[in-house]
């Protein structure tokens, strides 16, 4: 009888130990870019094997979408490409935190017979997706690659469809480079395109420049790695054709990572360094000032803790250049002001 008695006791204990369990489990929320989503999807694996009892979500919906839905407070974190502007800040209801996690670039990329490697201009570039380019054979992409057979078809522009971080870079890079561009459609996370097809998320637009001739697309560089599409090398600011690489963005973020502002909303598209890729940028976790779920605001000041350490240095194998340690350094300062709980 008491050997029973024994193992009852035990088996409530165990029973009492589970519900504990599942009540500790922590599920958190997030949404946006899709520019970093190989890397975010690699880091939540990885936080998740080390703290099993956390659990982050995270749906590649565009920054567009992140900076919505963050501000609607229908996710626990959001996530961008593209800064949040003062009026998007000043409409959220608990006020927001922009944190970088690692450079990316964007870059064009083409779907050509026999074309493998182009060089393009700023002007080449702005003159496309302005509709003032609409052949391969023109001029202005000749002149920039002497010895390749351009076909004489017309070019297809493809663009995101959908509110995104990559279209803000794009853009952005385009409105500083091109007076015409700025004038007729600016920067945005979306604009009013002049030509072109739309397709969904990086995914949608590398898959749609693999399946259409003559197409031509703008991709963050791991999307271009992982379809095997060509990637164009971009002239910038210092005349120098650049192709993007770790040791390239990493270049464009020198002098900004030494002038960081203190929210870190910056730019770093054409940037002056004689060796920089001119269309690059940081990405940003978009973090509530203020997360009443105590349990919630844990997870994620744990996992941006651990993002800014271990996680940065699975950073370059997929094609993202890790963040400059000065930026680290006052990222783990700027964590103290997400306060966690009720207060």
């Amino acid at each position: 009888m008491r050997m029973r008695r024994d193992w009852m006791l035990l088996a409530g204990v165990a029973a009492l130990a589970a519900v504990g369990a599942v009540r500790a489990a922590v599920l958190v929320n997030g949404a946006g870019a899709t520019f970093p989503y190989p890397i975010y999807s690699k880091w939540f694996d990885e936080f998740h094997k080390l703290h099993p009892e956390t659990q982050i979500n995270y749906q590649s919906i565009g920054s567009g979408g992140g900076i919505r839905q963050v501000t609607d407070g229908t996710v626990d974190f959001g996530a961008t490409d593209g800064p949040m502007t003062d009026e998007q800040l000043a409409a959220t209801k608990t006020p927001v935190l922009h944190f970088p996690t690692v450079l990316g670039a964007v870059v064009p990329t083409f779907n050509l017979p026999n074309v493998d490697s182009l060089r393009f201009t700023a002007e080449a570039l702005a003159g496309i997706y302005l509709g003032k380019i609409t052949r391969w054979d023109d001029p202005a992409l000749a002149q920039a690659n002497p010895g390749v057979n351009l076909p004489a078809q017309a070019i297809v522009p493809v663009h995101r469809s959908d509110g995104s971080g990559t279209t803000y870079v794009f853009t952005d890079y385009l409105s500083k480079v091109s007076p015409e561009w700025q004038a007729a459609a600016g920067k945005g996370t979306a604009v009013n395109w002049p030509v072109g097809l739309g397709g969904k998320g990086n995914e949608g637009v590398a898959g749609l420049v693999k399946q259409t001739p003559n197409a031509i697309g703008y991709v963050e560089l791991i999307y271009a790695v992982q379809t095997k599409l060509p990637i164009g090398s971009v002239r910038n600011r210092a005349g120098k054709f650049v192709e993007a690489n770790l040791d390239s963005v990493t270049a464009a973020a020198a002098a900004a990572a030494a002038n960081m502002p203190a929210d870190f909303r910056v730019s770093i598209t054409d940037a002056p360094a004689a060796d920089a890729y001119p269309i690059a940028s940081f990405t940003w976790l978009l973090v509530p000032s203020r997360i009443a779920d105590a349990a919630k605001g844990q997870a994620i000041k744990e996992f941006v803790v651990w993002m800014l350490a271990d996680g940065q240095k699975m950073a370059p194998p997929l094609s993202y250049a890790p963040l400059p340690q000065s930026v680290v350094a006052l990222e783990r300062q700027a964590l103290d002001k997400v306060s966690v709980g009720n207060p």
